[in-house]
């Protein structure tokens, strides 16, 4: 697991306001006082389970190394 590459921190109400309140990769709530990850390589916020998913694939330099099959 490649946490380096994420800063975990809570979600404010700051955070949900201002920057954003869904995670950036499934869109699920995020609420407050929840563990949010913030993605150093994409900068953007996503959630727990989505951060486990993401590290999976990253190599040291915080690249996605092989995506899953998508529509294209």
């Amino acid at each position: 697991m490649n946490d380096r590459c994420f800063v975990e921190q809570i979600a404010t109400s700051d955070i949900l306001l201002r920057v954003t309140n869904v995670c950036s990769l499934c869109y699920a709530s995020l609420e407050e006082n929840a563990k949010i990850y913030y993605d150093m390589h994409s900068y953007r916020y996503v959630c727990e389970s989505c951060k486990e998913k993401l590290s999976e694939h990253m190599n040291e330099e915080c690249e996605i190394e092989k995506n899953e099959a998508g529509l294209f």
